[in-house]
């Protein structure tokens, strides 16, 4: 079952293959990679969903997977424990191919919290003659 959370996201056309971040929330998808933002809706059957998205262009730079911008994307795909594998295509770009990965991401254990450092105390240190004595 697709659960809600932060996904990394990978994502492949014939034309080129890119990473990026997608949120997941009360049926909505959103995210963002390296020059397309996107948004939508989701919805889940199961371990199947479905999503229509759309991608819109918020930096000039590469040519995007599908070669060009402000697309709507058609996705179906399953989902099994925290990986999501599914097909899209886009309205604008007819025959064009998408297959992505989301992983869900987890968060780490929180690190144990760090004990206050002993507090320093000159009578506890050793003495010089006592730490190290003199062979005779």
């Amino acid at each position: 079952m697709l659960k809600d959370g932060t996904y990394a996201a990978w994502f492949k056309t014939p034309l080129g293959q890119g990473t990026g971040i997608a949120h997941l929330a009360d049926g909505r998808i959103w995210g963002r990679d390296s020059i397309m933002s996107y948004s939508g809706t989701c919805e889940v059957d199961g371990d199947r969903f479905t999503a229509i998205i759309t991608l819109k262009r918020h930096t000039e730079g590469h040519a995007t997977v599908f070669g060009a911008d402000d697309l709507t994307l058609r996705l179906q795909g399953t989902c099994s424990d925290k990986i999501a594998k599914y097909v899209g295509t886009a309205e604008q770009v007819p025959g064009v191919l998408l297959e992505r990965t989301l992983i869900l991401s987890e968060e780490a254990p929180s690190a144990p919290k760090p004990s206050a450092p002993p507090t320093f105390n000159p009578d506890r240190t050793p003495k010089t003659a006592e730490a190290f004595p003199l062979i005779e």
